[in-house]
């Protein structure tokens, strides 16, 4: 019988977690460790409302410090684990001490990816993942400032928004083809693109980085080039290209990891007593008949009562389609699905009207689609597509016809 959980890593899939053991029953031990010293918090609102000034730190917060008091929860918080000591289940800490664990739950989630170029350790040079890097990042936007960002994923975009409504000039350097390139079509692409540079954000794709040049003592951050031998002046400069999920410390332990720890699809690893949820994990999809590794809040969310159920011996099969959003100035981008495999797009509505749908096909299957200030396709999508459902063609281009009728 599980009589002492442990979890490691403080953000969603954790609080999530607690929340489930203690909802069903679990009376046991609980103590969540996190490498920050805070309470676990939402992470969304870093390129975004908090970044800006718009909201207060407290209102990060997941729950309140009372939610931790209630449900009995130990929090060691500032503290790393560096060792997992399987055949003892135990785990060994930054500060010399030792956690015992019946049940292990790892939610590490993920770091910024490092990009390998000369001058990312210069003065004024950032990446975006904690409360403290936002922190950071925020002097750096006021009206007039000059903002390089490199990447431009979903962090850099949202960034790019921030900045630009605070008064900061941008110029996002993307190494692909187009923006949101890895997770959109064309059309969505092109339409993010044009509602940025109608903004005054400058995007230069195809663009790869060789160096982030200095001057001043001590160095700081001057201009970015590129491997074309253009300069992008530079006042500040951040680095989003893309994250990479923190399993070391399962690696180091021996356990299975490739892009993420590996898990089944009871989120438990190949140690029976350990259990990965969360941006940290690579589980397999029944649904799309693929292992996946998701950085979304709801995959974070559901994975993490999912595990929880397991390791109380409820056993519960994790296969959830998956969702996805972005605020960028005053458009709504809602994801529903994996779109990768994608063989046909059928696009609802127009662009330019700044509302529109764009829905992914698999041999006439709906696998995925990218929602845009339409929220009745997105709610619709998150039952149709994990029903399989075939639309007819002709009526899903039709924004007149709903969703439900149009499958």
């Amino acid at each position: 019988m599980v009589g002492n959980v442990v979890i490691v890593g403080a953000g969603q899939a954790a609080v999530q977690a607690i929340d489930t053991l203690r909802r069903h029953h679990f009376g046991g031990r609980l103590t969540l460790i996190g490498a920050e010293p805070e309470l676990p918090y939402q992470r969304p609102p870093l390129s975004k409302k908090y970044l800006a000034g718009a909201l207060a730190r407290e209102r990060l917060l997941l729950r309140p410090a009372s939610f931790y008091a209630q449900h009995a929860v130990e929090t060691r918080l500032g503290r790393r684990v560096e060792a997992i000591e399987r055949r003892e289940q135990r785990l060994r800490l930054d500060d010399g001490t030792s956690v015992a664990y019946d049940a292990l739950l790892l939610a590490t989630g993920s770091r910024p990816r490092p990009l390998a170029v000369p001058g990312t350790d210069l003065e004024g040079v950032y990446s975006l993942r904690t409360v403290a890097d936002a922190e950071r990042i925020r002097p750096a936007l006021i009206c007039g400032a000059r903002l390089v960002i490199v990447g431009g994923g979903y962090i850099g975009l949202e960034v790019a928004a921030t900045a630009r409504e605070s008064g900061a000039e941008v110029t996002v350097l993307e190494f692909a083809p187009r923006v949101i390139g890895r997770v959109t079509c064309n059309a969505v692409s092109d339409f993010y693109a044009t509602e940025h540079e109608r903004r005054g954000v400058r995007i230069v794709c195809g663009a790869r980085v060789q160096a982030i040049a200095a001057h001043g003592t001590p160095q700081r951050v001057r201009a970015v080039i590129t491997e074309d031998g253009q300069e992008y002046a530079a006042d500040a400069v951040l680095l989003g290209v893309g994250a990479v999920p923190a399993s070391e410390l399962a690696s180091n332990a021996g356990l299975p990891c490739e892009d993420g720890i590996r898990v089944d699809e009871y989120c438990r690893t190949t140690d029976p007593a350990i259990y990965a949820a969360g941006d940290c994990a690579n589980l397999p999809s029944p649904h799309y008949g693929r292992r996946l590794r998701l950085e979304s809040v709801d995959n974070a969310f559901e994975q993490g009562a999912s595990a929880a159920l397991n390791l109380l011996g409820q056993t519960t099969v994790h296969d959830r389609v998956p969702w996805f959003w972005s605020d960028q100035y005053d458009l709504k981008l809602v994801i529903v699905g994996i779109s990768a495999g994608y063989d046909e797009v059928v696009l609802r509505g127009n662009p330019a009207s700044r509302a529109f749908t764009a829905c992914y096909l698999r041999e006439g299957e709906l696998i995925a689609l990218d929602s845009i200030n339409t929220p009745k396709d997105q709610l619709a999508a998150r039952k149709l597509i994990p029903a399989r459902a075939r639309p007819d063609r002709a009526r899903l281009a039709d924004p007149g016809v709903t969703l439900q009728q149009a499958c």
